[in-house]
């Protein structure tokens, strides 16, 4: 930390909790008031606040199971369905954008979902500062924001610096599933994840879809369009 001429304390360049270029934008849009009814009611309930300290995944449930973390749900869907596909194991949700996490809740209220939790927050913060080395199943990053404009690129998410991040807290044979439907974003996730020592690919480059991701509504008029999806699973070694 530095201090500035009011005597205030900021990170210096070489801090190692100096916060890199986000990923996002915060373009919270307008809430139907059901997602607000919802949020309002709901995510005093399942939601759970940012702190500087590691989260107990078994408080935080109420049970020690499993535990997949999925970085930016969107509107929630799709973290819903796979909840409901797969009861046995916790699902911890981040999104920053408020009408998707008031989507989520709704979701979460009408199908009476008891492995889902929320996080309104900033993802590399929450990884960095609360989810303790080798204790997540899974990681989910669905779709995430191309920046397709190439000065741009150094927002997107998957990078190796946050892709390192991700790897430490896999448990060994923990899964890495990053899936989108740009091309050029598919090839640079290829590079980076086969880059990570930690990781190993699941397949020869692209995987098939795992079942248990569903269609969305929008990949499937895509697909219609001819647009290309791509899955890549990555695997946590035992060793390295």
């Amino acid at each position: 930390m530095i201090e500035t001429e009011d005597h205030r304390q900021v990170p210096s360049a070489d801090d190692p909790r100096t916060r890199p270029v986000r990923s996002y934008v915060l373009r919270q849009g307008r809430m139907s008031p059901a997602q607000e009814r919802f949020l309002a009611d709901m995510l005093p309930k399942v939601g759970v606040p940012y702190r500087e300290g590691t989260l107990d995944f078994a408080e935080a449930f109420g049970r020690a199971a499993p535990t997949i973390l999925e970085i930016g749900f969107g509107m929630g869907e799709t973290t819903a369905r796979i909840a409901t596909g797969r009861p046995d194991e916790n699902f911890l949700g981040i999104e920053v954008h408020g009408p998707g996490v008031g989507s989520l809740c709704k979701l979460i209220a009408e199908q009476d979902l008891t492995n889902v939790r929320l996080m309104q927050h900033d993802a590399f913060e929450v990884v960095r500062d609360m989810i303790a080395p080798g204790s997540l199943a899974g990681v989910h990053v669905f779709f995430p924001d191309p920046w397709h404009k190439k000065r741009h690129n150094k927002r997107r998410l998957i990078q190796p610096d946050f892709v390192r991040e991700l790897a430490l807290r896999l448990a060994p044979g923990g899964y890495l599933h990053c899936a989108t439907d740009w091309e050029d974003y598919a090839i640079q996730m290829l590079e980076v994840l086969a880059g990570e020592p930690l990781l190993a690919n699941s397949a020869a480059d692209y995987a098939p879809r795992p079942a248990y991701r569903p269609l969305t509504k929008f990949e499937n008029r895509g697909i219609k369009l001819g647009h290309g999806v791509w899955d890549l699973v990555f695997l946590r070694r035992a060793e390295v």
